[in-house]
């Protein structure tokens, strides 16, 4: 009997494993430290370096799916290119140190963070491992593809071109955080979504350039 108490007692007094915090709050702390003037994307790297490559990725492209400071697009769309393209051939996360230098106020950052935290705490609930195959490679290298794909249009000057494929990149990166294919499969539907918004903008841009040029030359 005393035995039996005594396990009864372990049971209730064990204390449960501690989980990993969740992006949304490592953010928010970051956001909030203001014992720093600026944020650069090498102390994002730094601080996000134990967690997956998804996570990187959605830092860098979930902000360019709001209205955010000048610059922004270019400035953290040039990791995704790097990150996507690591994702893409399976390879570990790095970035340069060209790229890693660049920051931003810790202001700004502020403001961003507390733009997309509802979000990213809505989508933190809504994950949950399913439909593996299209998180495992080589569906997962073909995440990767299409996001390197996004990263390259996000970087390019197309107006009003980095809200869909932002979006896209941060569906795949919750889908590889989450292990979650049901938001692998949005991603993809997204894809050729955007590619084809972009490509219709950029093809509208350049036959604008032209008939400009006719007439002008005409």
């Amino acid at each position: 009997m005393t035995i039996e108490n005594t396990e009864a007692n372990r049971t209730t007094t064990r204390r449960p494993r501690p989980k990993g915090r969740r992006l949304s709050s490592i953010l928010r702390q970051m956001a909030a430290d203001r014992s720093r003037e600026r944020v650069s994307i090498g102390d994002l790297f730094q601080t996000m370096g134990d967690r997956a490559i998804g996570a990187l990725m959605l830092i860098f492209a979930l902000p360019n799916a709001f209205p955010t400071p000048p610059g922004t697009s270019s400035l953290l769309g040039a990791p995704l290119v790097f990150l996507a393209a690591q994702l893409t051939f399976g390879l570990k996360p790095w970035l340069p140190k060209a790229i890693a230098a660049r920051s931003m106020r810790r202001e700004d950052f502020e403001t961003i963070v507390g733009r997309i935290h509802p979000w990213l705490a809505w989508a933190e609930r809504m994950l949950q491992p399913r439909l593996s195959i299209f998180v495992e490679p080589p569906a997962e290298y073909l995440a990767g593809f299409c996001c390197l794909v996004l990263a390259i249009v996000l970087v390019l000057p197309v107006p009003l071109g980095n809200i869909l494929p932002a979006i896209a990149i941060s569906v795949f990166a919750f889908a590889i955080l989450g292990r979650d294919g049901l938001f692998s499969l949005l991603g993809f539907i997204m894809t050729a979504v955007s590619v084809a918004v972009a490509g219709g903008v950029i093809y509208g841009l350049v036959k604008a350039a032209i008939y400009i040029v006719m007439q002008w030359f005409g």
